[in-house]
């Protein structure tokens, strides 16, 4: 249950939080030892796999055009979702057959092998709209609730956890029912923002350049990796992010336009002053040390075609933004904003778009609105911390 992928991680910076002292995971965890049965509905239940494509993506979409979300998913999208070597569909998945083999219902775990900070587990599903009402969503949320909490013991990590679920705002009123019948609770909320790029007359996309020596450059995969690194520095102090891995930032790609983003680079840091720096990062360090590239800021777009007819316009979506923080207040990110921006209007998209964090208290929301971008649809996480 929730939405498709999880909102888009914009600049939206926040003060980290004293850890207090916490119980083993699998104590906090409370993870039953067997997962409980679903039997509403008549269905055959057994893990998904890679062969179920077609059949989950078009379960999918069906679930989403009932409950008027506002995106659709494409076969790579979910082809992609098989290719992750750290995703166990084997025990962190379920599918529902009814007697002539269609799929009806689905449900899935995930969790990510970079967590640090928490460790999460994230609950996605749905039922087909035809089998509704028959306590099948109720069941099937049990059995995610309960596997969820079975990862989070597995784990080992004695970290901070949670249970999350997205949902989007003006989605089914009975699917949040049974979420919050649950224990779970709104934890985070989101927008989802669009500017309009069609008169540039009447509003002109800013003209932003980065001070202090700073370029804005195209990305490319020489600088993929500077880039992931500025990502987990930029993101360290945004509530609810996690260092990605290099598996992990490279996943996920299946809408990804190379084209569309940028990054802002240093070609002459003071390596001296940020390994000196108690906040830079291990991995940062080492890079300087080696003499690699040094990405400050970047701006990573994505292009979701299957969405256009959903929502009436084509769009550029700004997946990624961020700033690292020793480069913050030298308009880095906002450069490298407005470098997307120009090149969605260069292949004729009609908005540009963004999800942000309605939590955050850097000023995003008036930054983006001053850029003319407007509140579109709204999402929320629901979550049990452990």
């Amino acid at each position: 249950m929730g939405v498709r992928r999880t909102p888009g991680e914009t600049y939206s910076p926040v003060m980290a939080t004293t850890t207090p002292s916490l119980a083993p995971i699998a104590e906090r965890a409370a993870a039953p030892e067997t997962l409980p049965a679903i039997t509403a509905g008549g269905l055959t239940w057994r893990p998904a796999t890679a062969d179920d494509v077609p059949a989950l993506l078009e379960l999918r979409n069906t679930i989403a055009a009932a409950d008027k979300e506002p995106y659709r998913e494409s076969l790579e999208e979910i082809t992609e979702l098989f290719a992750a070597p750290w995703r166990r569909f084997d025990v962190d998945s379920i599918v529902g057959l009814d007697d002539d083999g269609r799929m009806l219902a689905y449900a899935m775990v995930e969790s990510q092998p970079g967590d640090t900070r928490t460790m999460r587990a994230f609950l996605f599903g749905g039922v087909h709209p035809t089998v509704r009402w028959q306590g099948i969503g109720r069941e099937l949320f049990a059995w995610q609730v309960a596997r969820g909490r079975q990862v989070l013991a597995e784990s080992g990590k004695d970290l901070p956890a949670r249970l999350g679920v997205f949902v989007e705002d003006d989605g089914p009123a009975a699917k949040r029912r049974i979420i919050e019948a649950a224990g779970f609770a709104p934890r985070r909320y989101y927008t989802e923002l669009r500017r309009d790029l069609r008169d540039l007359a009447a509003q002109p996309l800013p003209d932003v350049r980065p001070a202090g020596g700073l370029r804005v450059v195209p990305f490319s995969d020489e600088l993929d990796e500077a880039t992931r690194l500025a990502h987990n520095d930029a993101f360290r102090d945004h509530w609810g992010s996690e260092p990605q891995t290099p598996e992990q930032w490279r996943t996920g790609r299946t809408a990804f336009m190379p084209q569309w983003s940028f990054v802002v680079v240093d070609d002459a840091p003071d390596v001296t002053a940020l390994l000196a720096d108690p906040d830079t990062d291990a991995e940062t360090a080492a890079a300087l040390e080696a003499g690699e590239p040094l990405v400050v800021a970047y701006e990573m777009a994505s292009k979701f075609t299957e969405d256009f007819a959903v929502k009436g316009y084509t769009f550029g979506y700004t997946e990624l933004l961020g700033t690292r923080r020793a480069y913050r207040g030298r308009r880095a990110g906002l450069a490298a904003l407005a470098a997307g921006m120009r090149a969605f209007v260069n292949d004729e998209m009609e908005y540009a778009a963004l999800d942000v964090d309605t939590a955050n208290p850097s000023g995003a929301h008036g930054m983006y609105a001053s850029l003319g971008y407007e509140v579109t649809t709204s999402s929320t996480m629901l979550s049990i911390e452990l």
